[in-house]
């Protein structure tokens, strides 16, 4: 069997693609793929990890697992999505490193699943906005420390990446931003129930409609119905046309709120997150979902 883990940078949009995935449930089940809801493995899967610190899995335990969680469902693929399955927002930081806990979590993974094929589906994110984000909830005490103990120049994602893949070799990782993810939406939901990039979903342009004027959406429509020879690349030129003229503005800007930081220091941030995507895409087993 081939398990996805789906995750993503904490204040992403990966439940916007759960509730995607699961309004496509019965259609991609007819093609072998299974997203149970995730009440059935959230707390059974956090229940195993934290099982694991202790000692190693039971014998048989991938069984009870896959059994509990498809509830006599037949598939070839699962989807499993949970923001938390590389740590807790609160520990995003540990170590001076993003999702220190990361690369431990995937070979627990591989522990508890030896003889299927595990594949990570991960959205990242600026973190010059990934950061103001993470801390949002955090006392102002909390937030003074963070940014003491760590250069936002340095944090990057990277880093991450690349211990997995030194840790637990031969994992494929299929990563995105989140802030392209408007223009890919369709994609990554494709790629994730494994499907062709014509394969017809529901709700392929979810997220294009929040931050696109009711007229243009309807504009849009009607141009793709028009025009329905248009191949993937030429569809995202589309969007990117169409949002340049009929973008809500209050959707696509974002807040930066920490104290201490410049305008400058949130365009270096942001030069080196944009050049740490291309370093990503350099990874072996690494794939980079672009606009």
């Amino acid at each position: 069997m081939k398990i996805i883990f789906h995750t993503g940078a904490h204040c992403t949009d990966e439940d916007r693609i759960l509730k995607c995935l699961l309004r496509n449930k019965e259609a991609f089940s007819q093609n072998g793929v299974a997203v149970p809801g995730p009440g059935k493995y959230r707390q059974l899967l956090k229940d195993t990890f934290n099982a694991l610190e202790v000692g190693p899995a039971a014998e048989g335990a991938r069984d009870v697992l896959i059994d509990a969680i498809l509830d006599d469902e037949v598939a070839g693929r699962l989807i499993l999505s949970n923001e938390h399955f590389f740590g807790s927002q609160r520990h995003v930081l540990d170590h001076g490193q993003l999702y220190p806990e990361a690369s431990d979590r995937v070979a627990k993974m591989r522990e508890l699943f030896p003889q299927d094929q595990i594949e990570i589906y991960m959205a990242v994110r600026n973190p010059a906005t990934f950061l103001p984000a993470a801390l949002q909830k955090a006392t102002g005490q909390r937030i003074a420390e963070t940014l003491s103990r760590h250069d936002p120049r340095a944090l990057l994602w990277s880093d991450m990446f690349q211990r997995i893949q030194d840790e637990v070799p031969g994992i494929k990782i299929t990563v995105w931003c989140n802030e392209d993810l408007p223009l890919i939406w369709g994609e990554v939901v494709r790629r994730l129930a494994g499907l062709p990039m014509d394969e017809k979903i529901a709700g392929g342009f979810d997220l294009l409609s929040e931050i696109m004027s009711k007229e243009g959406m309807q504009r849009f429509r009607v141009y793709l119905h028009q025009n329905p020879e248009l191949t993937e690349a030429q569809r995202r030129r589309v969007m990117i046309a169409f949002l340049d003229k009929y973008a809500i503005e209050d959707e696509i800007v974002e807040e930066l709120d920490l104290p201490g930081w410049s305008d400058d220091l949130v365009e270096e941030m942001t030069a080196i997150y944009e050049a740490d995507i291309d370093t990503i895409a350099d990874i072996p087993g690494v794939r980079v979902i672009l606009p």
